[in-house]
C-alpha cells in the first residue's frame, strides 16, 4: 500500500470536489487578475513551501477601479469553510444539545430525548467574523508591512469566528469520535485530547476512540482502538507526551478512508502539524467523493509555531520556558570556563521562533542563528571571527541556533524520513566541531560545550499558560451576559456545526475556523525587519 507522501495533492490548487476549499471561476474578472493557482503533487509529511496563500501583488491588476471588491470576492471563496450540506444539500439540522445548563454528560436516556437551552445567549452567529489583519499601514516602507497595492490601501480581511452553533448536523448518539495524534510530541498534546473528551460528552456522544501512533494506527493490525471517557482522560493533562502515542508517516489516504468507513467513524480530530494537516485534508477530499458524511478536524500542532494565519499554536510557550533552561546551563559553563562557549541548538525547522524567544527571555545570548537568515561561519563578518571577538572581550559566549539554521553550509542529502520531510544536517555539532577547529588553528583556548535538549522540550507536561491556553483552545471562551465566560471545544464545535476540511486557532488573540489549505501553503516565519529592530531596541 503506498504511503501518504505519494497520494496527496496539496491544495494549490485546484478542488476536486465542491466539498473541497474551492477557488470560484465563475467571475470573469477573477481571471482577470491572474491570481496564481498552480496545483503541485507533493509528499503530504514534506516541508510546504508553495506559494503564499495571498494572491501576490504584481498578480492584480490595479488599473480595474473594482480590484478591491474582486480581491475581497475572492478571499471570501478562498476562506469559505467546507460545509455538509456541500454534499448533503438536504441535510436538515437540529437544535444543538450543548448549551450553558448542559455541564455534564448525557445518560443513556439521551438518545431520541435531546435537551435543549435555548435561552441560553451563547451560541456563536453563522455570520460572526473575526479580521485577520489588524494594523493599516500607510505606507510600504513601514516596519512589518503587509501591502496588497502599490499605495497600500487598506482591504478588509474576515474569518469565521469559532464557537459553538444553534443549529448541529450530528446526531449524538449516532457519533463515533476519533481522536489521532501525529508527528512529533508536544506539550499539551493530553490537555487537548482531554478537552476534546469532555465536550464530546457533554453534547452526548459516547462514543469516541482514539487511534493509536498517528496514521498508522489506521492500517496495523496489531493496534487497536483506545476507548476514551471523562474517566479515562481525566488526569492525563498531568503528565507529558500523548495518551495515543505518535508516530510519522502512515498508509495512503484511501486505507485510511476505507478503515473510517469500516469502524463507523463520523468525526475524526486530528492532531498535528503542517504535513499532518494536509493529510488531514486528503481524508476530506477523499471522504466528499465517497459521498460519506464525516467531519475531518484539524488541531494546529507544532511546537515550532509556524502555522501561517494563528497567533501562535499549544505547546510553544513551554518549549520557550524549557529552553532557557538549556541556554542557562550552557550559560553557566561557558562562563565558569577559561574561554567558555556555550553552544544550544533548539527546536526550528523552518522558522526560528523557539530560538529568538528563547534568547530574548533569557537575556545570556551573545550570537542567535535561526533558518530565516543566512549566515558565514568563517570570514571577517562570520560567526567564528565574532566568538574571537566575545572571547577577547568578555571571557566568554553562548550561541543559540535553530535546527534549520546554516543548511546551506551542510553536505546536502536527498533523505527523508517518515513523513516525507528531509532530514536535516545536524547545524549544532558542525558549528562546534567548526569553533573548535577554528580556535584551535589560531592558537587561542577555547572550551567548547554544546547542549541538545530538543526531546527534553517535546516530552514536557504542558505549563501553565499552555494548559490555559489548551484548555481555551479546546475549549474556546464565549462571552455571554450576565456571567463571565463558558469555555467551550471549538473544535468539536466545529465538527456537529457540519464544518469539515477546517482548523482552529488564534487570531488576532479571537479564535477562529480556517480552509485547511490557507494554512498549509508554507511554514509561517519570522518578521525579520520587525524582530531585528524589536532586538535591537533592547
Amino acid at each position: 500500500m503506498g504511503s501518504f507522501s505519494h497520494v496527496i495533492t496539496l491544495h494549490g490548487l485546484i478542488p476536486s470536489t465542491r466539498c473541497s476549499y474551492g477557488y470560484s471561476h465563475s467571475n470573469p474578472r477573477l481571471q482577470t487578475l491572474k491570481f496564481t493557482r498552480v496545483a503541485n503533487k507533493v509528499g503530504i509529511f514534506a516541508q510546504l513551501k508553495s506559494q503564499n496563500s495571498t494572491p501576490k501583488s504584481q498578480d492584480i491588476d490595479f488599473s480595474d477601479p473594482d480590484w478591491k471588491t474582486i480581491y475581497k470576492e475572492d478571499f471570501e471563496a478562498r476562506f469559505r469553510l467546507p460545509h455538509v450540506t456541500d454534499i448533503f444539500p438536504d441535510a436538515a439540522p437540529m437544535h444543538s444539545t450543548f448549551g450553558l445548563k448542559m455541564r455534564t454528560p448525557r445518560t443513556r436516556d439521551f438518545p431520541g430525548n435531546y435537551p435543549s437551552c435555548k435561552e441560553w445567549h451563547g451560541y456563536i452567529n453563522d455570520n460572526d467574523r473575526v479580521l485577520l489583519k489588524t494594523i493599516y499601514y500607510s505606507s510600504p516602507t513601514s516596519a512589518g508591512a503587509e501591502c496588497i497595492d502599490p499605495g497600500c490601501n487598506w482591504v478588509e480581511q474576515w474569518v469565521h469566528r469559532a464557537g459553538p452553533r444553534e443549529k448541529i448536523y450530528f446526531k449524538p448518539e449516532e457519533v463515533k469520535a476519533a481522536i489521532v495524534t501525529c508527528g512529533g510530541l508536544c506539550p499539551g498534546l493530553n490537555d487537548v485530547i482531554r478537552q476534546i473528551v469532555i465536550t464530546l460528552e457533554i453534547y452526548g456522544v459516547t462514543n469516541i476512540v482514539g487511534i493509536p501512533f498517528g496514521y498508522r494506527g489506521f492500517s496495523d493490525e496489531e493496534l487497536t482502538e483506545v476507548l476514551l471517557s471523562r474517566k479515562v482522560v481525566q488526569n492525563i493533562h498531568l503528565s507529558g507526551g500523548s495518551l495515543l502515542g505518535v508516530s510519522r508517516g502512515g498508509p495512503g489516504v484511501n486505507e485510511i478512508v476505507d478503515s473510517l468507513e469500516e469502524r463507523g467513524i463520523n468525526m475524526l480530530f486530528v492532531l498535528g502539524g503542517n504535513g499532518t494537516h494536509a493529510g488531514a485534508n486528503a481524508i476530506h477530499n477523499e471522504c466528499c467523493k465517497r459521498r460519506l458524511k464525516v467531519s475531518v478536524i484539524g488541531v494546529p500542532k507544532t511546537i515550532d509555531n509556524d502555522i501561517l494565519l494563528m497567533d501562535k499554536t499549544f505547546g510553544f510557550d513551554t518549549a520557550v520556558e524549557e529552553a532557557q533552561r538549556a541556554i542557562n546551563s550552557a550559560y553557566i559553563e561557558a562562563h565558569s570556563a577559561y574561554h567558555g562557549i556555550g553552544i544550544v541548538k533548539l527546536m526550528g525547522r523552518s522558522s526560528g521562533f523557539i530560538a529568538m524567544h528563547a534568547a530574548l527571555a533569557s537575556g545570556q545570548i551573545d550570537i542567535c542563528l535561526i533558518p530565516e537568515i543566512a549566515f558565514n561561519l568563517h570570514g571577517p563578518h562570520g560567526v567564528l571571527s565574532h566568538l574571537k571577538y566575545l572571547i577577547e572581550t568578555k571571557g566568554s559566549a553562548v550561541v543559540c541556533v535553530a535546527e534549520g539554521a546554516g543548511q546551506d553550509l551542510l553536505q546536502k542529502t536527498n533523505a527523508t524520513d517518515a513523513s516525507g520531510n528531509t532530514i536535516l544536517g545536524d547545524i549544532g555539532v558542525y558549528i562546534q566541531q567548526e569553533t573548535k577547529k577554528y580556535f584551535k588553528d589560531i592558537g587561542v583556548h577555547a572550551d567548547v560545550k554544546y547542549i541538545d535538549p530538543t526531546y527534553m522540550i517535546r516530552a514536557c507536561r504542558a505549563n501553565a499558560s499552555d494548559g490555559i491556553f489548551c484548555t481555551v483552545l479546546g475549549q474556546n471562551a464565549v462571552s455571554h451576559s450576565p456571567s463571565l465566560s463558558l469555555a467551550v471545544d471549538a473544535y468539536v464545535h466545529g465538527a456537529f456545526a457540519g464544518f469539515s476540511g477546517i482548523t482552529v486557532g488564534t487570531c488576532n488573540t479571537h479564535y477562529a475556523y480556517f480552509p485547511i489549505p490557507e494554512v498549509i501553503s508554507h511554514p509561517r516565519g519570522l518578521e525579520i525587519q520587525a524582530s531585528i529592530e524589536y532586538i535591537i531596541g533592547r
